[in-house]
C-alpha cells in the first residue's frame, strides 16, 4: 500500500525525476533517511520502474507518428510469441497492446517521415505472416502527451 506521502514523492519525481533527496525530502517533510526508505520501497515493489529523460521526438528528426491497429486470424501461443518477439524488437514501437474489440492489437511507431513508415511497415508485415489487416493512422498535430499516471488522493 502507498500513503499520501508517497503519493506526493511519486508526483513530484513524474515531474522532475532529477530533484535531490534533499529536495524531495523537504517538499514531503520528511529527512532525508526516511524519505530515501520510502523511495527505496517504492523500487524494490516495481512502483518505480526506471528514471528518463524525455526527448522532443521532432528536434530529433523523428516527428511522425503512427497509430497502428492490426487484425490476425492466428491466435496460437506460438505465433503470438513470435509476433511479439518481432514487434517488440522493433525500436520505432514505442507502444504496443493486445486489444479487446474489433483491432487485436494497437502499435504507437514513431519515425521521421512516411517513407520510414513504409519501410517499418514492410518490414512488419514480411516478418509477421497472418496479419489479415492492418490499418494505420497518423498524427497530425500532438495536443496532449504525458506520461505522468493521475495518482489521485
Amino acid at each position: 500500500m502507498i500513503d499520501k506521502t508517497d503519493r506526493k514523492l511519486l508526483a513530484l519525481l513524474q515531474q522532475d525525476c532529477t530533484l535531490s533527496l534533499q529536495a524531495l525530502a523537504d517538499a514531503v517533510n520528511l529527512t532525508t533517511t526516511p524519505c530515501w526508505k520510502r523511495l527505496k520501497r517504492l523500487e524494490e515493489s516495481g512502483i518505480i520502474q526506471g528514471h528518463v529523460a524525455l526527448l522532443d521526438a521532432e528536434k530529433l528528426g523523428i516527428g511522425l507518428t503512427a497509430f497502428v491497429l492490426i487484425k490476425t486470424q492466428m491466435h496460437s501461443r506460438e505465433w503470438y510469441c513470435e509476433f511479439v518477439r518481432v514487434v517488440s524488437s522493433m525500436p520505432e514501437v514505442l507502444g504496443f497492446w493486445r486489444m479487446a474489440g474489433e483491432y487485436d492489437y494497437l502499435m504507437r511507431v514513431q519515425v521521421a517521415d512516411m517513407k520510414r513508415y513504409d519501410d517499418f511497415y514492410k518490414r512488419m508485415v514480411n516478418q509477421v505472416p497472418g496479419l489479415s489487416d492492418v490499418t494505420s493512422s497518423f498524427a497530425m498535430e500532438q495536443i496532449k502527451y504525458t506520461t505522468a499516471l493521475p495518482l489521485g488522493e
